[in-house]
């Protein structure tokens, strides 16, 4: 049974032990890494993947300004340095808990009305995942530190719009 929560102390050591693939580090945070800059930043917000309760995924919640600089807009989300430990991935725990986020935001961010995240336009894999779980791509485009990279978006709406046509 996959699950989103708050990470908490029990996680930190499981956490602090992920690796990746060599391929994947210029994409992403190990949570350590990213564990360190929640510290330091109040506005972002870690989350544990959970398998069974134990920790088998990572990412980031960034909510206020640091969002604008990549859109301008209130009431958006970013998702940052979503990582599965190198010995869980291949077993579908990214897809699984991208697909739970919609519904664990709406939660606990309820003034959120979208959720993004920025993919290298080099990281299909990761792309092609976030696709399939419902993000879009709306042809916003930017160059990160290693090359272009797009903007997708989820909109928190269509739950709402379609919790409200299965009434």
């Amino acid at each position: 049974m996959i699950t989103l929560s708050f990470v908490e102390q029990q996680h930190l050591s499981v956490l602090c032990n992920f690796s990746l693939p060599p391929e994947q580090l210029p994409f992403t945070s190990l949570p350590v890494d990213a564990l360190r800059a929640c510290e330091e930043d109040p506005t972002r917000t870690p989350i544990v993947i959970l398998a069974d309760q134990e920790p088998v995924g990572f990412f980031v919640l960034h909510e206020g300004e640091a969002t604008k600089a990549y859109i301008e807009e209130e009431g958006l989300l970013l998702i940052r340095s979503l990582a599965i430990d190198e010995k869980q991935q291949g077993k579908g725990y990214g897809k699984k808990a991208m697909l739970l986020l919609p519904a664990f935001v709406t939660v606990h961010w309820p003034n959120i009305r979208e959720l993004f995240l920025v993919v290298n336009e080099r990281n299909a894999a990761a792309k092609q995942l976030y696709t399939r779980v419902g993000f879009e791509d709306r042809g916003l485009r930017r160059v990160g530190p290693i090359g272009p990279q797009r903007i997708l978006h989820y909109d928190l709406l269509k739950i709402s719009t379609m919790e409200d046509k299965k009434l």
